[in-house]
Formats: structure tokens, sequence, C-alpha cells
């Protein structure tokens, strides 16, 4: 059981504005439904044009003092923001597991903590957004480089991990003297909410962060398109995510996008297998498969072929699903019964063309529970292999030579992430150098850094999320060139006018 109520917390609505919660005034209402039993958990009014513009005013007038504070000043606020979320830990991972329906142990040690962390890193990465050092590079002038912030910022976010998610827009976007307007998705509004409350409680000032709640088709694109709005980072689908970039073309705007992905998990013939086997478990059944780095192309030497699917099939038979609240459940519901019923289509699908070995079908309960489900025997060219599921699907496929399995794993358009499994460093190393992905995991698969870029190839998009990275997203790099020789007339001007 929880004790979250989303009513008593939001009862003022689902927009945060100028530091404090307000309306939507779209005219449409948002129920959001606790998909691990299907009940309405809170309805709420939905952000219009009206609510966006309202944001962005704040978020602009909120700007030249935010972007003046010195890098100190920025870092003390950010590392008092880390303090409060740590404070409000329970409740967040409440908040993050009744909307999505997540185990509360994935809230709990993974999506809060990871979290923290984050902000913890940002507090600390304000203090050092370094530019080249300078230098008399012509002999005549000195040059140096500035980072300055690029102004307001407009950012949508997913569902799938909503609390992880707004704090990679916000906080190298503040930490580097910007203000955003953060979109979360309609679906699971409530950690995107008490994120920005916490970052008010901490001092930071009105209008830095705000938060408007409403449909990717009213809220999201006004805010895409708005001329007032320097920056939009994405993440989301690869579908949509096209559709952003052709709204942020029309203003000219900075534009990173963090797309699909279909993560190959390629395990050579020397793998410690177990390893393997546990590994392509939690890889590809973390959140329910509802991640966009979650391992979803096995591809596995055929000496190993055999022995991982079954291992993997009886691996998978033994994880607990149930209520997320429920310490020892190990895998909740998927977002919504619409989703759920589009996982198990793909399923379905592929049933004419491939062997589902466990899984498959969805659970006789009132949430939108679906098995954990392994496919084998599908061809590389299948819909199964090359599309995005989005849920807890693996498909497994063998493969001869180490150029068939790094070719296999490069074979779709997408490349956020890939995992390569074997005990020779050499092949590993091969592994790193030659998939196209933005991150490669060698025998591991799936954790993330607050150090480290995410951010993927192709048709997974560009830009990095976390990591000193993020800071080439959310600041303007300026070259600055001071005239050291006083000379009223340049040797240079004679190529314009005049003789030496």
């Amino acid at each position: 059981m929880h004790n979250f109520q989303a009513r008593d917390h939001f009862a003022d609505g689902a927009q945060y504005i100028a530091g404090r919660l307000t309306k939507g005034t779209s005219g449409a209402s948002h129920a959001v439904i606790d998909p691990a039993t299907g009940d309405e958990v809170y309805t709420y009014e939905l952000a219009g044009s009206d609510d966006v513009d309202a944001a962005v005013v704040a978020a602009a007038e909120a700007f030249p003092g935010w972007a003046g504070a010195t890098p100190g000043e920025r870092s003390d606020a950010l590392h008092r923001f880390a303090g409060v979320l740590a404070e409000r830990a329970e409740d967040i991972a409440q908040a993050e597991s009744l909307q999505c329906g997540k185990p509360i142990k994935l809230s709990r040690e993974f999506d809060v903590p990871g979290t923290v962390d984050n902000a913890a890193f940002f507090a600390g990465a304000a203090r050092h957004l370094q530019g080249q050092s300078a230098g008399e590079y012509t002999g005549d002038h000195t040059s140096y480089v500035r980072r300055e912030p690029i102004g307001v910022v407009g950012s949508i976010a997913p569902w799938n991990y909503p609390l992880q998610m707004a704090a990679w827009k916000v906080l190298p976007a503040i930490a580097a003297g910007n203000t955003i307007v953060l979109k979360p998705a309609e679906l699971t509004p409530f950690t995107s909410l008490l994120f920005a409350q916490a970052a008010t409680e901490a001092g930071i000032p009105d209008g830095v962060v705000n938060i408007v709640t409403g449909a990717g088709k009213d809220a999201g694109e006004h805010l895409v398109g708005h001329p007032d709005v320097a920056m939009t980072s994405f993440t989301g689908s690869t579908g949509v995510g096209k559709r952003v970039a052709e709204i942020a073309t029309a203003t000219v705007k900075r534009l990173h996008l963090e797309l699909g992905g279909k993560a190959p998990f390629v395990v050579f013939d020397d793998a410690d297998l177990d390893a393997a086997v546990h590994g392509a478990v939690a890889g590809a059944l973390i959140n329910s498969g509802q991640d966009c780095t979650a391992a979803t192309r096995a591809y596995v030497q055929r000496p190993l072929y055999d022995a991982f699917v079954q291992g993997v099939a009886d691996l998978m038979e033994s994880v607990r699903l149930g209520d997320p609240f429920d310490p020892s459940t190990d895998m909740g519901p998927l977002i919504s019964h619409a989703h759920r019923d589009r996982v198990a289509g793909f399923v379905d699908r592929a049933r004419s063309y491939a062997r589902v070995v466990t899984g498959g079908e969805a659970l006789q309960h009132p949430g939108a529970y679906y098995k954990p489900t392994l496919i084998a025997d599908a061809a590389q060219d299948s819909e199964i292999v090359q599309s995005e599921i989005f849920g807890p699907v693996l498909v497994v496929l063998p493969f001869d030579g180490d150029d068939e399995g790094i070719r296999l794993a490069n074979d779709t358009p997408y490349g956020l992430a890939a995992s390569a499994w074997s005990r020779d460093v050499f092949r590993a190393n091969r592994a790193t150098r030659e998939i196209k992905a933005g991150c490669v995991w060698v025998n591991d698969h799936i954790p993330i850094l607050s150090e480290m870029p995410h951010g993927g190839y192709k048709a997974s998009g560009y830009g990095k999320d976390m990591s000193a990275y993020s800071f080439e997203e959310y600041t303007q790099v300026k070259h600055v060139m001071f005239d050291n020789t006083a000379v009223v007339r340049k040797d240079w001007h004679r190529t314009i006018f005049g003789d030496r």
C-alpha cells in the first residue's frame, strides 16, 4: 500500500508556473490512471497555449537574474535542491510508482537515488563551465571562449521515467544559467510537479523551473514553436521527434533529441553464459521493458544459443508480477491498457513467423500486465526484430562469426545503446569500436551514471544528457577577441583597401 494522495498534493492544479500550482485553461481535463488497478487517481485540467505562454513569460522574466547569478550561487542552490529531493525521497518514489506502475523497489533504489545524484552532480558541474584557455593565437590578439546560457529552454519528457527525465532536462539547463518550461507526459505529471516544488523549496527563484502539463498536439507543439523559446530538448519516439524537429526549424532553435532504441545484446561464444542470461533478463525487463536502452535483440553465437534460450526462458518464468507497492514484486504493469494491447499486437503478429518460447500473453487482471516474453526463430528483417516494441519482449537470434554478430547488431535504424558479452578483451574492444551506439556496455547492460553522457546515433537522435557533455547542449559558445596592438591601420586592411 501507499499513502501518496495526488488530490491532496495537487489540489490547486497540475501546472507549475512562476513558483505556484495553477489549473490548466485548455478546457479539457485528463484522468491519471493507476495502471496496476485501472483506477482513476487524479483528474486535472490540461494546459493550453495560454498556459504555455504564461510559463514562457515567467521563465523569460526569471532568466536575467538566474543567468546573472554566479556559478557558485547556482551551485549552492542545486546542492540544496539535492537535499530537498533526498528528504522527500519516499513521497517521490510512491508518486512515481503510482502513476507509472513500476515496482516500488525500482523507484526507491533506481529512479529516486539516481535523480538525487544527478542534482548533486550538476551542483558541482555548475562551477565548471570552462572554455578554451585565453591565449594570443594570432600573435596580435588575445582570444578566449565564454560559455553563456542560451535563454528559455522548452523541453518535453516521456512517461516511462518521468522523474529522471525531468531531472535530465532541468538540471543541466539550470546549472548552465538557463530557465526552463518542461512539459511532462500528461499520463505521468506527479513527479515532475514534485520536482519543481522541491526546486522552489530549495531557494531556486520562481520562474526558473516551470511545468506545463498538457497534450502534445496543443501544449507541446506550442512550446516547441514558441518564438521566445531558444532551445528544445525532447525525449520520446523517433516519429514524434521528427515532428518536433520540423516545428523547431521554423524558429531556428537549438535542438536536442533523445529518441527510440532497439538495443542489441551480443553474446560471443566465450561469454560467461550465466552472466549473459541474468543480464539479458534484467536488461530486457527493467521498467517492464519500457526503456529505450532495454535489451531487445539478443544475438547469441551458435554454440551458446540453445542454452541461452533455455536459461532466459527459465529465468523469465521466475519473475514475480504483482502489486507495485509490494516490495517483493519484480515487474509491474505496462503504462496503460492501450499500450499493453500495442505490445501484445507485436507478439501476436510474430506468431506467424517466429516461436514464442515463454510469455506472450496478458495476465487476467484489472491492471495492464503482460508476461515477460521471449521470442526465437525470427528473421532479421521481421517487425519484431526491427521495430521498437517498448515492452517486456526479448527476441533472440543466432549468429556464427564475429563479423556477422556485429553486422546484425548494427542492422536497425537505431543506435542508442548496446552490449557485448565476452571474456576476450580484443573481441569486446572490437565490438565497442564497431557497434554504432551512443553507449556500449561490456558484460553488463543498463547501468547509467551522472558523470557519463547518454545519447544516441542514427534514428536514436543527437545530443547528450547528463555529464559535462550536456553543457554542450545548454550553453552558447562565444569567442571573444581583443586587439593588443593599438595600431590604427592593420596590415590585413590592405586586402580590402589601399596598399601596404
